[in-house]
């Protein structure tokens, strides 16, 4: 009987989820060399190709594809095992503040990496607007916040930088009308830039829906009775980004940032912190 290496598994999944070596290895702490070593050990192991190296972007074979299930099964499992006999000293409750509009695509892959690895640790998921994230961590009420802001505030860190693109309904025709009709939460920092955008311009506006909940936003978007500005990958369900050809003006960059993990003292909080940076790091 063979054994597969976790090693090698876990940088075959690290570097589907990663797109490529390069960004891999800064997330394996390893070189590029050492990445692709363990990539060809797999491969050896296993007697066919799970990559396919002669297409110019990173992908799969078919065989690599039904690898990739099995792999992240195996070291889901591993990490499962070796958290619940081991890691046993860390016990209780911790809060993380995400803004509704960038929950996916990544939180969810941080709350099922965490929980693997302190099982008896949990964390609640608050989910607010950016203004109340931060006045929630002057008050201690979460021990990490993420935000969408325009700049960056003394202790934070940014994960990332993304446009706002615009998004309307699965096929729809809203964003041809004038005056363009908007759908926006009443605290949404997104509101201002998309507005000042349409007025340099010389595009009419109306706020057509205005609502402190994102769900009754993301239904009148979805139904063509408005359109809406998020931040570009994290579109929300029921909706397609607007192809207008240039009819929309382009909007701004917006910072998706982290506080809190500066002054994080207790370990879960720093390996929390530590699993978010990785998970936009991988995006």
């Amino acid at each position: 009987m063979r054994n597969l290496d976790m090693t090698a598994l876990r940088a075959f999944v690290t570097v589907s989820d990663a797109g490529g070596v390069t960004k891999a290895s800064g997330l394996l702490n390893l070189t590029q060399s050492a990445v692709s070593m363990q990539l060809k050990r797999l491969e050896d192991s296993v007697g066919v190709s799970l990559l396919d190296r002669s297409a110019r972007k990173m992908a799969l074979t078919n065989a690599g594809e039904q690898m990739l299930s099995y792999a992240r099964r195996m070291i889901d499992l591993n990490d499962e095992v070796l958290a619940r006999l081991t890691s046993q000293d860390f016990e209780g409750e911790l809060f993380l503040g995400v803004p509704h509009d960038i929950v996916y695509p990544a939180i969810p892959q941080v709350l099922h990496r965490f929980n693997a690895a302190y099982p008896r640790m949990k964390v609640q998921l608050v989910s607010s607007y950016t203004s109340r994230l931060r006045r929630m961590l002057e008050r201690g009420e979460v021990h990490l916040a993420l935000t969408t802001e325009s700049e960056l505030d003394s202790g934070g860190e940014t994960l990332q930088e993304r446009p706002l693109v615009w998004v309307g309904a699965i096929k729809g025709n809203e964003w041809r009308q004038r005056p363009l009709r908007l759908a926006f939460e009443q605290l949404c920092i997104f509101r201002k830039p998309v507005q000042e955008a349409l007025d340099r311009a010389g595009i009419t506006w109306e706020m057509a829906v205005e609502s402190d909940n994102s769900r009754t936003v993301e239904a009148s978007i979805s139904a063509d009775l408005a359109v809406h500005a998020c931040v570009e990958g994290a579109e929300p369900p029921y909706v397609e980004r607007i192809r207008h050809g240039g009819a929309l003006p382009d909007l701004p960059s917006i910072k998706i940032n982290m506080y809190g993990a500066e002054l994080a003292k207790d370990e879960p909080v720093q390996a929390l912190a530590e699993m978010v940076r990785r998970a936009y790091l991988a995006m």
